[in-house]
């Protein structure tokens, strides 16, 4: 499946204290949606406030990046966190990014999980399951932003909850249409024209070539841009204007 348009989404806010990772005020001026992180494995309160002014103030559609409980290892270990915990905890960082969200006169408009929960909940059903939950709890149909055919995004619409596909620009992909491991080599691309055209591939034919060769099918509807890789802001505004050129439109899912 094809879009006539895609959303562009990062993750932003994920600096902690006087520390800062990601250039949060020039890629709100590429991006139409922003992964904010919640202070699980980035961010704080003047960080998330910070970013949900600039994002609002700029029309940019706000998303809690919720995370297992790891600022030291910025949210890439896996952990086994019992699931009436993780829906807590999935729940608690929804409700402190949506009072910086409502602050700013905008509100947190969907959810994607961070690192090792979002490798995690495409095939596990009991994070999956807490995931969802802890949106839920929150009260709000929000929709969830995750890899097609996760197991994430089959039990959020048996919850009634929508979904959103997402696709990687600079990430390698398994065969299986899955990302490769950040663990291995190759994972992450760092090739700017490799990056554009395959964005473009996907926008507008839904297919990436795989780390083996074979074409994949990628039904997107949003394409995320990594923020915390050199040279992020220019291949950014590259891909995106790659994508206005190429004939597809650039706006938010919601």
């Amino acid at each position: 499946m094809t879009w006539a348009s895609i959303d562009l989404n990062a993750d932003l806010g994920e600096g902690f204290g006087r520390w800062r990772l990601t250039d949060d005020e020039e890629l709100l001026s590429v991006v139409t949606s922003a992964n904010v992180a919640c202070g699980f494995h980035a961010g704080d309160a003047a960080t998330m406030r910070r970013v949900c002014a600039l994002a609002a103030e700029r029309g940019v559609r706000i998303g809690a990046q919720v995370s297992y409980r790891d600022l030291a290892g910025f949210g890439r270990r896996s952990m086994d966190v019992p699931a009436d915990e993780l829906a807590a905890e999935v729940a608690y960082q929804i409700g402190a990014l949506e009072v910086f969200a409502r602050a700013a006169g905008a509100r947190v408009s969907y959810v994607k999980p961070h690192g090792a929960l979002y490798n995690r909940v495409v095939h596990d059903e009991q994070q999956a399951g807490a995931v969802v939950e802890g949106v839920v709890l929150t009260g709000e149909r929000l929709p969830l932003l995750g890899l097609p055919g996760s197991v994430l995004h089959t039990m959020a619409e048996k919850a009634g909850l929508p979904v959103v596909t997402e696709a990687f620009a600079d990430r390698a992909y398994a065969a299986d249409g899955t990302l490769v491991p950040r663990g291995r080599a190759g994972s992450v691309l760092t090739d700017a024209d490799a990056v554009v055209e395959r964005s473009v591939s996907m926008a507008r034919f839904g297919v990436v070539t795989s780390h083996c060769g074979r074409s994949v099918g990628v039904r997107a509807r949003s394409l995320c841009l990594h923020g915390d890789t050199e040279g992020a802001v220019a291949l950014a505004r590259r891909v995106r204007g790659q994508l206005e050129e190429s004939g597809v439109r650039v706006e938010a899912f919601v």
